[in-house]
């Protein structure tokens, strides 16, 4: 998920910050984070602080998990969920370089029958529409599909299915929009994304710890657990296998590693004196395409997307480049950069999203900027996270009826339901208790009635929403001619027909 939008203070332009004030802010770090870790609880936090090309903050703090109380340290590897993002528009900037593709490469042209509802569109969506969001794919398009076990060809595919708003000129956060992308650069490079970003960014840069494969993230001894919070502790509930949208959000890595590909970015494409991307390949990722938050008031200043990058404008008129990335299911991640001062930071964390990294980022940044703290970021953070969290549908915070109508009997609705997206949906009965079948994996949910021709399910993954309406066509005691699955009809598309 992009950095949420920053409010506009009337601090006033600052031209130049004095080298001393970073070096504050620097030392002020160690205990902005213990801060935060007693007030949140959150059990383990990784950071990374880079100024002129240096390293000059580099630590681990708590545990990777509860149980085990094992240690973080700089080394310590973390899900990166949506920074991988921008880590993976800089895969892309090194193939943009060495001509193998251009920005404007349409993503049809490398993988074999992509398409969209529009052929037209589908034909001329490039790699960069796709890494700006703007290709007119609703917000966080086939998330659902990963969520029932597609795998990212099938995925991808199916994108064809999903109604468009207008081309280039709506901003739509999509994961799977820009996987089709980054796909399209691994086609054309021959080589799987993920030994692709390896070979490109990862082995150059020293980034040991770093992979765009589950598997190595899982398997690394040194790995922080995902962590929710359940009451007043933090437990590992939950595992994310995001291998089906890497170049959106299966990299891993550690403090130490990205510490590495800031300076990189920060150097324009070098690193240790080595040309590792070209520059101007890379400066396209940091350029501005569509605002990605309205203004909030007459003062505020805008956020943009550019390639996987979020770029805004600070309370000094500095640009600034960042990017969230969290799992509801228990990480959550944010860098920000200061590119006129060569000064970037980032936070990793293995606690769902409630703000945690974005509030060290900007309590960090404040400091060096203007050496002082200008907002309760904490409270303003928390408050957006725990917003977002909120579950939502039709029957979320109701009450099943104590005598609910229209008893159902099996012949009314068990059976096969055709949808384009999603497949065939299959409502088994026995025992009086219902069961709907959905996915490549045919993953079974229990039904249970909910009152006349409305049933419930709790649906799976990352995007799950809480309790979940499946409401029969029909009235008491007809046949079902079709159902519309509330979770998946986002954009109409949920509506499976018998």
């Amino acid at each position: 998920m992009p950095a949420a939008a920053t409010p506009s203070p009337s601090a006033g332009s600052v031209l130049v910050i004095p080298p001393a004030r970073i070096d504050r802010a620097v030392a002020s770090l160690d205990g902005l984070v213990r801060a935060i870790m007693r007030t949140t609880g959150v059990p383990g936090v990784s950071v990374a602080v880079v100024h002129d090309d240096k390293v000059v903050f580099l630590k681990g703090y708590g545990v990777r998990n509860t149980r085990t109380k094992a240690a973080v340290n700089a080394d310590t590897v973390f899900e990166l969920a949506s920074v991988s993002k921008t880590v993976g528009a800089t895969v892309v900037a090194a193939e943009v370089g060495r001509g193998v593709v251009k920005w404007s490469d349409p993503v049809a042209k490398y993988v074999p029958g992509f398409t969209l509802a529009d052929p037209w569109v589908g034909s001329h969506v490039t790699i960069g529409d796709m890494y700006a969001h703007r290709s007119g794919l609703p917000d966080h398009a086939a998330d659902l599909l990963e969520d029932l076990g597609f795998g990212r060809a099938e995925t991808l595919a199916r994108l064809r299915f999903y109604p468009l708003d207008p081309f280039r000129t709506t901003y739509h956060y999509t994961n799977f929009g820009m996987t089709a992308g980054a796909q399209a650069v691994a086609d054309a490079a021959g080589v799987s994304w993920e030994q692709l970003s390896r070979d490109r960014i990862y082995t150059p840069l020293g980034m040991t710890h770093t992979s765009s494969r589950y598997a190595d993230y899982r398997t690394a001894p040194n790995h922080a657990d995902l962590h929710v919070r359940v009451g007043t502790s933090w437990q590992p509930l939950h595992v994310r296998d995001a291998d089906t949208q890497s170049p959106a959000g299966g990299v891993s890595s550690s403090a130490r590693d990205m510490a590495n590909w800031m300076r990189l970015e920060l150097a324009g494409g070098v690193f240790d004196g080595r040309r590792i991307v070209d520059a101007k390949a890379l400066e396209a990722t940091h350029s501005p395409n569509l605002q990605s938050n309205p203004l909030s008031s007459p003062d505020s200043r805008g956020s943009f997307y550019g390639y996987g990058t979020g770029i805004g404008y600070d309370q000094a008129g500095r640009v600034r480049w960042s990017h969230s990335g969290a799992f509801a299911m228990g990480a959550a991640t944010n860098y920000v950069m200061l590119p006129s001062e060569h000064l970037g930071i980032i936070v990793l964390t293995n606690g769902y999203p409630i703000g945690v990294p974005e509030t060290l980022t900007a309590e960090f940044m404040d400091l060096a900027e203007f050496g002082k703290q200008l907002y309760p970021w904490f409270a303003m953070y928390d408050g957006v996270f725990t917003a977002m969290a909120e579950e939502h549908g039709e029957l979320i915070g109701k009450r099943r009826p104590a005598a609910p109508e229209c008893a159902p009997a099996a012949a009314q609705y068990t059976g096969s339901y055709a949808n384009d997206l999603y497949g065939t949906a299959t409502v088994e009965a026995a025992n009086g208790k219902f069961v709907l079948v959905l996915g490549p994996k045919r993953m079974r949910f229990p039904l249970a009635h909910w009152n006349g021709r409305v049933f419930s399910y709790t649906p799976p993954g990352e995007s799950s929403t809480g309790l979940s309406a499946v409401t029969f066509s029909g009235t008491c005691g007809s046949v079902a001619s079709q159902m519309t699955i509330e979770n998946l009809d986002e954009s109409g598309v949920g509506i499976f027909k018998r």
